[in-house]
């Protein structure tokens, strides 16, 4: 859940409010640790993971050895990717963290606080396709709030929240790496920010980058789900623990995955998987795609003896899989090998990706 602040398209005056206050983006570690952990409510014994840097779910104990796990993150509206594309992100970026547990998502609640510009035709347009994408994957909408406000010029058009049922035992949970642990990540590095990207300034990729460069972009926004490989995963009995990749990017995810669990990491740098296009976009925007939101990868801890079965079976699902180092003894730090040198790993609170789509804007890319 990592009561994440995500994905924030917000007008350029709400941009710098926040600035001035939280900072762009998820609420960093220091945030979570001095605001909101240390007031939860009540603290009630069947919860059995709680809110928690790099931890995507919550999981309350239910009778009968099952267990219930939640997930809430932004529901986006944003008319510059279309209200299709909008419905998708909605949808499966609360997917993406639930995936992480193993299992599919069953129920959703949603809020929406609609801008009161948006017609009943486009409202009709958009939530038909979240309906459609939440059948699609097995997921029934049993209720939430819709409305629209005077003044709501964000395209983050509310909040929603997914839930499954699934044995207690078998629900994995990023804290759950071990020492030892291979990292395999799917896909590659910044597939969203590519593919959002190339989607917001479709004048400047073409004429900077060619179209072929630009079709390959938007191309990417589709494979933004990673809740495929998380049940080829979880099916086989080959990971430990998942934790899908979001803002900070691949590295950021390794990083809070470690965190949470308690382990040290080495990474080694040339592994990491970029695509040509994701290079090319991201250095037209001056950001390292290492480290920025990468929505569709999935970081998985697997056992030493498992990863090349892991990889194996995923490359047969057409699911790109590359093991990109190991976790350690937390004694030994966060690492990653550049250059033959091992240095420590860094973490950035703020994704680079939100200050490169506002400069676009104020640039006037379009």
């Amino acid at each position: 859940m990592e009561f994440a602040l995500r994905r924030f398209f917000w007008s350029l005056r709400s941009l710098q409010g926040l600035v001035e206050t939280l900072g762009l983006g998820k609420i960093d570690n220091d945030g979570l640790e001095e605001i909101i952990l240390q007031h939860c409510g009540e603290n009630r014994s069947e919860v059995h993971c709680g809110p928690a840097f790099g931890v995507d779910v919550s999981v309350v104990n239910l009778p009968g050895g099952l267990a219930l796990a939640m997930t809430s993150d932004p529901l986006s509206l944003i008319p510059s990717l279309g209200l299709q594309e909008s419905a998708w992100l909605s949808v499966h970026l609360m997917a993406n963290d639930m995936a992480t547990t193993g299992f599919a998502p069953m129920y959703a609640q949603m809020v929406l606080n609609l801008p009161t510009s948006l017609t009943k035709q486009d409202f009709n347009i958009y939530w038909e396709h979240v309906h459609q994408y939440c059948k699609a994957i097995g997921v029934a909408i049993t209720g939430g709030h819709t409305g629209s406000i005077e003044g709501q010029n964000s395209t983050i058009a509310g909040g929603g929240t997914m839930l499954l049922t699934a044995p207690a035992q078998n629900i994995l949970l990023s804290r759950q790496a071990q020492a030892g642990d291979l990292i395999v990540v799917t896909k590659g590095c910044a597939t969203s920010s590519t593919a959002i990207l190339s989607m917001s300034f479709p004048k400047t990729l073409v004429a900077r980058l060619g179209t072929e460069t630009y079709q390959k972009g938007c191309e990417l926004f589709y494979q933004t789900s990673s809740l495929k490989e998380a049940m080829i995963a979880n099916a086989a009995g080959q990971a430990n623990a998942m934790h899908d990749v979001t803002e900070g990017g691949v590295l950021g995810a390794v990083y809070e995955m470690a965190i949470a669990s308690g382990n040290g990491v080495e990474i080694d740098s040339h592994a990491i998987p970029v695509s040509q296009t994701a290079i090319e976009v991201c250095r037209l925007f001056e950001i390292d795609p290492r480290f920025c939101v990468g929505a569709g990868s999935m970081i998985m801890a697997v056992s030493r003896d498992q990863a090349k079965n892991l990889t194996d079976q995923l490359e047969r699902e057409n699911i790109q899989a590359t093991i990109i180092g190991s976790f350690t003894e937390k004694e030994k730090g966060y690492k990653i090998r550049e250059a033959d040198e091992l240095v420590d790993l860094p973490y950035f609170s703020t994704d680079p990706y939100w200050n490169a789509f506002f400069s676009a804007l104020k640039k006037g890319w379009t």
